[in-house]
């Protein structure tokens, strides 16, 4: 049996060279061109089981011109790799029906992994072509490491119905994804109706949902059409489901099992067709232990799970995001504003337990009171006061947040111009140092080899930092 032939479409050198060899030692035969001219003279000339193709090359948009080239090699799987790290390039690749799409930078061994199971398998048939979209009318702005993983899985969910659960700290934007799923999907011309349930009174929440009859209880002066069939033919979105009363949750249950509704007080079944969006900030294993929230409805919606990274993990948007409030905030009627470098810099550094609602407010307030055409560091410094218990660590915060948070700090307490490179090394390094002697129980040899420094040196540090005695 011949190897398999893969067309590798890039036009930075070194990642074909290193994507070739990778291919190469599975036993997988490849050829490499730059440029889309190229890439259709070797699909002339030869066949290939897959194609491995970038997304901005030498003379054209690697993605546009694919949907001539999959139509004419409809059994041939295409994986998209891009730099152009936005929810736009995830939704083109999904639209044209691409086996997979890595972003880079991207695990090489996911990669070849990819590049076998497409190879293996043949791909479905492409639905029909969709409006064309731009980032500038997509509703989340972010290009991080953090958010890929999220328009990767809203890619996936655009021609189907799965129930999905979205997690993540408030204001870190779940209602967007449940929107961009919504209106990006084949659901976009039916309703999206959100709910939530922190919002209406318990005792509410299933007229709310499921509507009621004129005399179903006291108060009930007419009929009144629920939230899912007000949802028919589109999105429900069910905001805060943690809070959602347990009697709600038996019936809300009910109904997704059976997908048929019947209004409070009426007889008539009402078949649904709706997709099931919901979103929570707390932890709802959590609230499943305690006898808070069915296990059996938690099974039910999270079908398809997707977690909101908080802004503190995904800093590299802030900058585009400020620029995005900027002009929305212009578009609101406040002046319209600029924004420089040390400003981001100094935004980047702040701890947002808000997350990107505090981001979206603060730079309103800036473009509102500042004197300015342009928002600078000092304009930060002016108008935002000090967080109460800034030294607290922030709960669940990465490596990178706590970096962000001490640089904060560092700045806040006037010291911006001492050297910052020993007060950080300081800062990080002993409680490193503190936690390895623990877990050797003081023997600095077998703490010396697990850092992977000498002997010489870890006593050093642990002189340096006056840690032999608190040890």
């Amino acid at each position: 049996m011949t190897n398999p032939r893969v067309l590798i479409v890039e036009d930075d050198a070194s990642i074909g060279m290193v994507v070739c060899a990778a291919l190469s030692a599975e036993n997988i035969d490849t050829q490499i061109c730059d440029s889309v001219s190229a890439r259709n003279a070797a699909l002339d000339n030869g066949h290939f089981d897959l194609m491995l193709t970038d997304v901005v090359l030498k003379d054209s948009d690697g993605l546009a011109t694919l949907k001539d080239v999959m139509a004419a090699a409809p059994d041939m799987p295409v994986i998209i790799m891009s730099a152009q790290n936005t929810l736009e390039t995830a939704v083109r690749a999904s639209e044209i029906n691409a086996f997979e799409y890595f972003p880079k930078p991207f695990d090489l061994n996911d990669l070849v992994l990819a590049v076998k199971q497409g190879i293996d398998k043949r791909r479905s048939v492409p639905d029909s072509a969709s409006d064309s979209l731009s980032e500038a009318n997509l509703p989340m702005i972010g290009r991080s490491v953090a958010m890929q993983d999220v328009y990767r899985m809203v890619a996936r969910l655009l021609r189907n119905d799965l129930s999905v659960l979205i997690s993540g700290e408030s204001g870190t934007g779940k209602e967007l994804v449940a929107e961009a799923i919504h209106s990006l999907g084949h659901r976009k011309t039916g309703p999206f109706v959100a709910v939530n349930m922190a919002a209406i009174p318990s005792e509410l929440i299933e007229a709310e949902l499921f509507g009621h009859e004129k005399g179903s209880f006291t108060g009930a002066v007419g009929q009144a059409i629920g939230r899912f069939e007000q949802a028919q033919g589109g999105t429900l979105f069910l905001d805060e489901i943690g809070d959602m009363p347990k009697h709600a949750q038996t019936r809300l249950l009910r109904a997704l099992q059976s997908g048929v509704i019947s209004r409070i007080g009426g007889k008539a079944s009402i078949r649904l067709d709706v997709r099931i969006i919901a979103a929570t900030n707390q932890r709802l294993e959590e609230l499943i232990a305690s006898g808070k929230f069915r296990e059996d409805l938690f099974y039910r919606l999270n079908v398809v799970p997707i977690h909101m990274p908080p802004l503190r993990d995904r800093t590299d948007d802030i900058g585009l995001l400020a620029h995005h409030f900027l002009i929305l905030a212009a578009k609101d009627g406040l002046p319209l504003r600029k924004i420089d470098d040390s400003a981001i810099a100094s935004l980047m550094t702040m701890p947002w337990r808000g997350n990107i609602r505090e981001l979206r407010n603060l730079i309103y307030r800036l473009a509102l009171v500042c004197r300015e055409d342009v928002i600078t560091e000092a304009t930060i410094y002016q108008n935002v006061e000090s967080a109460p218990d800034s030294d607290a660590p922030v709960k669940g915060a990465s490596f990178e947040a706590a970096v962000v948070q001490f640089l904060r700090d560092h700045k806040q307490r006037g010291h911006s111009r001492d050297k910052l490179y020993p007060k950080a090394l300081a800062q990080f390094e002993t409680p490193l140092l503190q936690h390895v002697m623990r877990q050797v129980k003081g023997n600095q040899l077998k703490a010396a080899a697990l850092l992977g420094i000498n002997r010489n040196t870890m006593k050093k540090k642990l002189t340096l930092y006056n840690l032999l005695t608190k040890l």
